[in-house]
């Protein structure tokens, strides 16, 4: 167990990290849950919904990276605690917000919130895992998305009847995330000073191959969150459109997604911990394309099963892609976490603002029948290095000698 071999405050430390990785998700997906509101009192088109989850996102995923790579030198314990103060200004600025450019300041500063939280909090879970990387990220992860997933049920229930001033009560979740990450913080501390962070060591890969393999899998980051993106963002016009469903039904719908996404996330660490990341990546990937390609042409019922499946079996993957990554570059934790994360921000804020403008052009069920060739990419992980089969040979000659 994770207690046995790091102690149960490494655990209590985990867990807390996750449960503020709730607490930032939650808040964030409360964004998109309240696009219908947006659009109808600032009289949006879907590119100016696009532009929303882009704004947000690119803030996130330009400043990732450079939060990670700053803090791989120079720790930042308390940094945390100071992000998540962005995203609670971010959200009562939300509340109040008279202009659409001013929604899209506030969801800029939420931004910046994440920016801070993703690369730090990721760091703190692989300082906690106890050996256990795998199982660590996804246990971080898992709290996103069931953050993630709750969002959009909380709206549902509170953003949609009462209103954007509702989003307000939203902050007292911020600043509970504060109090905890403040706590985190003290600890972070403790361990840095006692200089336990990430030690620099080479690459088992020459640096070429190692382009590569980073290449590789930033495709294949792009194509599980842009697509990604058209659910997230536009899940609910198409079914409203499609099925004639209401919008808190529609709601309701994106939560099951998301909660399959919680799932997937959490059994795709673990799994590769056990199997070998490589074949997570593999089938995760490339193993969802059926599912994207009958989607589009499903009934409700048989839309709704088929989202859980593609929720259950896409969002394996990333936990394993953040950890095959690290393991390719150890010593820089923080900087592919930050890369990682940024990116797939990035692409889904990208993704979003696309294909808000397709579907302003061709309608929301030619965005699906496009994106559901993506997963194709998944291919592409057959060149990926089995750098856990070459670890495994590095230790037995090791031992041999």
């Amino acid at each position: 167990m994770l207690e046995a071999r790091n102690g149960p405050t490494g655990f209590r430390v985990l867990a807390a990290v996750s449960f503020c990785h709730l607490l930032n998700d939650m808040l964030q997906s409360a964004i998109p849950s309240a696009y219908p509101i947006f659009k109808s009192a600032y009289h949006l088109d879907f590119g100016q919904i696009g532009v929303i989850t882009l704004t947000s996102q690119i803030t996130a995923s330009l400043l990732q990276p450079v939060v990670g790579m700053y803090t791989d030198r120079r720790p930042l314990p308390y940094s945390l605690a100071i992000g998540m103060g962005f995203t609670l200004a971010g959200l009562l600025m939300l509340a109040v917000a008279p202009s659409y450019f001013l929604v899209l300041l506030a969801v800029a500063c939420v931004g910046i919130g994440s920016a801070v939280f993703h690369p730090e909090s990721s760091r703190i879970a692989r300082m906690a895992s106890g050996g256990r990387h795998g199982f660590a990220q996804s246990f971080f992860q898992v709290g996103g998305n069931a953050g993630s997933a709750v969002g959009p049920l909380l709206a549902a229930f509170v953003i949609l009847p009462f209103g954007q001033h509702s989003i307000a009560l939203f902050s007292l979740g911020a600043a509970a995330a504060i109090l905890v990450l403040l706590q985190v913080g003290r600890w972070y501390a403790g361990r840095a000073s006692m200089g336990s962070h990430a030690t620099r060591r080479g690459s088992p890969l020459p640096r070429r191959r190692v382009a590569v393999a980073l290449a590789i899998l930033v495709a294949l980051v792009f194509s599980k969150y842009f697509y990604m993106a058209s659910l997230s963002s536009f899940y609910t016009f198409f079914l409203i459109q499609k099925f004639h469903v209401s919008v808190r039904t529609a709601q309701l719908y994106l939560f099951l997604f998301l909660g399959a996404v919680a799932v997937g996330t959490f059994v795709g660490g673990p799994v590769g911990d056990r199997i070998g990341r490589r074949y997570v990546i593999w089938g995760s990937i490339l193993g969802v394309l059926p599912f994207t390609l009958l989607m589009p042409y499903a009934n409700q019922l048989w839309t709704a099963v088929l989202t859980v499946i593609i929720g259950l079996v896409l969002s394996s993957a990333f936990s394993a892609i953040v950890v095959y990554a690290q393991e390719l570059m150890p010593g820089r934790i923080g900087a592919v976490a930050g890369l990682f994360f940024g990116i797939a921000f990035g692409v889904g804020g990208l993704g979003a603002a696309l294909l808000g403008e397709v579907a302003d052009l061709r309608g929301i069920e030619f965005v699906y029948r496009v994106c559901s060739f993506l997963p194709a990419i998944g291919l592409l992980t057959a060149f990926l290095p089995d750098i856990e089969r070459r670890a495994a040979a590095a230790q037995t000659r090791a031992a041999g000698a």
